[in-house]
């Protein structure tokens, strides 16, 4: 005996899995009207399907942050797509927007337990996850994120253009000026705060890399080590927040900036999209023969 599916059955279960239409009212069909059921079964189907998109790279995608509203914790997430597309569907900045709510709420900075937090609707961001992948056909990956809390002062925000996110906090309760110089650190992309923070193994290669450079100028040693000297300090000054110019008044560097506001910065934190990932590099006249040889 069929059951006749109702066109506000379709649309509850639509609000609730996001799916489309046509497979909600098929999966009520399956499951005799039973919304419960038919939630359970796409789950379970959702999942295979999710699973078989989870070898797939993902490196594309958003950068979201949010801030509490005093901006004394901050949260930045990274979520990936494969493809630069999907990183602009609504769906998908939807998607972005709520994790990093959630990642708020839960005050964590593992991607893992970030998966397992509450999201809408009885579901975890995972449920979503797995959701949201089922809808728009490609893998998508919660890779990671990062929560800070100020002890004193407040935390700073920037995101540019969705593919790059900071968040600066500083000693003082300056909101504009760590939103200046998060935007600063979007812009030049220093590697630590202060020349004396410069990890060991960066500045080892660093010296390596001039002390070759420097040898081969064929200067006398007292000459080539005051220039290898010249050099370091420059990188130093160049790679430090406070030792650049300020993206918004290059005539005055970071350092002075923060003397002037009476302030200091006490970390940064920089998210591009897809650093680190190898991204997968794809021939399609021979993906595309490839299917003609297989007959696919």
């Amino acid at each position: 005996m069929s059951v006749t599916i109702s066109a506000t059955l379709v649309k509850e279960l639509r609000e609730r899995t996001s799916a489309g239409m046509m497979e909600c009212k098929r999966a009520l069909e399956q499951a005799a009207g039973d919304i419960e059921l038919a939630i359970d079964n796409m789950r379970k189907s959702g999942q295979a399907k999710a699973d078989k998109k989870s070898s797939r790279t993902a490196a594309e995608g958003l950068v979201a942050v949010q801030s509490s509203a005093d901006n004394r914790t901050a949260v930045m997430v990274e979520i990936n797509s494969e493809t630069d597309f999907v990183s602009r569907d609504s769906n998908f900045i939807e998607f972005c927007k709520n994790v990093a709510a959630a990642a708020l709420a839960n005050k964590t900075s593992s991607a893992d337990v970030l998966l397992h937090a509450p999201y809408q609707a009885g579901l975890t961001v995972e449920d979503a996850r797995k959701a949201l992948v089922l809808k728009i056909g490609e893998n998508i990956v919660v890779r990671r994120v990062v929560v800070k809390q100020a002890d004193k002062g407040v935390i700073g925000t920037y995101v540019h253009g969705g593919r790059i996110g900071v968040m600066v906090t500083v000693t003082t309760d300056d909101v504009e000026l760590a939103k200046d110089l998060a935007m600063h650190v979007a812009a030049n992309n220093p590697v630590m705060v202060r020349p004396e923070d410069c990890p060991a193994d960066v500045l080892a290669k660093e010296k390596e890399i001039f002390a070759a450079q420097v040898q081969e100028s064929g200067k006398p040693a007292n000459i080539a080590e005051k220039i290898l000297e010249g050099k370091v300090k420059k990188f130093l000054e160049e790679s430090s927040l406070l030792g650049q110019p300020f993206v918004k008044d290059p005539d005055i560097s970071v350092a002075q900036l923060l003397k002037e506001k009476q302030s200091d910065v006490v970390s940064f934190e920089r998210y591009r999209v897809g650093d680190g990932i190898e991204k997968e590099v794809s021939n399609f006249v021979e993906e595309v023969m490839a299917q003609v040889r297989t007959g696919a």
